[in-house]
């Protein structure tokens, strides 16, 4: 290895080994019941909904919270997401995988659904451990696209927008 390699050869290797510091404190900081008592937020979290138990439902969020639809324009608040949810008779999503990742008081999770109407979808956010246990801050429900129709679909979805440009404006 030419000379003037080395130094640059010892930085980035100093970089990628404090870069991995924070994997191994992950991983020591995991706890497997942790784990199982958010993985039970979520578990309520889908009952509540399918039950239409909003005060349950509800009382799973933090109330800084947000929920992100499948619309571009569904990003609402909680007070908003109750409006619109108090209002249905519910819905009902199995999930059919999911995984949780735990980090000191935070935890992501990601997990794939199936609904009788819509078929796959992906629900993915953030939990905070909090005084009165794990709480959600963030909730994500997407539709996976498969790769190999992917052009196809978001050509349809920008056609969509190109006719309806005043409801999908993306706003500041």
């Amino acid at each position: 290895m030419p000379r003037f390699y080395l130094p640059m050869f010892s930085h980035v290797l100093i970089i990628l080994l404090l870069s991995n510091t924070p994997l191994a404190i992950a991983k020591d900081d995991i706890r497997p019941m942790v784990v199982d008592e958010a993985d039970a937020v979520l578990d309520t979290l889908h009952q509540s909904a399918a039950d239409a138990d909003w005060n349950r439902y509800f009382a799973l969020f933090v109330p800084q919270a947000s929920f992100l639809g499948t619309d571009m324009t569904e990003h609402w608040s909680i007070p908003e997401f109750k409006q619109y949810a108090r209002a249905t008779q519910g819905w009902r999503y199995t999930r059919l995988k999911h995984t949780i990742t735990q980090m000191g008081d935070v935890a992501v999770f990601d997990e794939i659904l199936d609904h009788k109407k819509y078929g796959i979808s992906r629900g993915t956010g953030t939990l905070i451990h909090t005084a009165d246990g794990w709480k959600i801050l963030q909730y994500h429900l997407s539709f996976p696209i498969p790769n190999s129709v992917v052009t196809r679909i978001t050509e349809q979805i920008k056609f969509f927008r190109k006719q309806h440009k005043s409801s999908t404006a993306v706003s500041e």
